[in-house]
């Protein structure tokens, strides 16, 4: 029996042990939870499937923006996001002709609509037929420019390649700088006649 009563007590004293810091840390969970609770703000959020906004100015299309969803948040901050791929179609105003594209795994629209945020695998394309590729490209459309502090790859047109950050360009991307760059250029050894 006293047997017994010893193996009671070795398996009471840790159960009880164990009851009391589960019950401290349901209570601490208990009390995040209402402290998140009591931060967080009602927001709503739009659904929209088939995206297609187009932006002109002077009643001439100047861009197109496709996405297979936008999700539009209300609140405080209001944000729009277009979390499954992002599409951008430049056009010249002059005679609406393709001019070049951007794609983005996603993006985000600052509330006011002067900020669009795309982000992973930014792939865009000019006119003159160079590619940019980056993580992050920012487009400031009250400012009418496009740019990036994190690395930026460049693809010229003759296969030319350039790589940096401190990337900042016009919206169509066609005239562009870029501070600490290096680069791969192709030199032909052959004279020019």
């Amino acid at each position: 029996m006293l047997g017994r009563a010893k193996l009671l007590s070795k398996l009471f004293w840790p159960a009880i042990v164990t009851g009391i810091v589960l019950f401290s840390a349901c209570e601490n969970d208990i009390n995040k939870i209402r402290e998140l609770s009591a931060n967080q703000v009602n927001t709503d959020v739009d659904t929209i499937h088939g995206v297609d906004i187009i932006y002109s100015d002077s009643a001439k299309v100047r861009f197109r923006v496709l996405a297979p969803l936008l999700l539009q948040y209300q609140g405080k901050k209001p944000y729009n996001l277009m979390p499954k791929t992002v599409n951008v179609i430049f056009f010249n105003k002059e005679d609406m002709t393709q001019m070049g594209t951007l794609t983005a795994d996603t993006a985000i629209q600052s509330g006011d609509g002067n900020k669009l945020e795309f982000h992973k695998n930014v792939v865009a394309k000019n006119a003159k037929g160079e590619t940019f590729k980056s993580d992050e490209l920012i487009w400031d459309k009250s400012s009418k420019t496009m740019y990036s502090n994190k690395v930026v790859q460049i693809k010229m047109a003759n296969g030319d390649i350039m790589n940096g950050t401190g990337f900042k360009s016009d919206q169509t991307l066609a005239h562009w700088t870029m501070t600490q760059s290096t680069g791969i250029f192709n030199v032909t050894d052959a004279p020019t006649q």
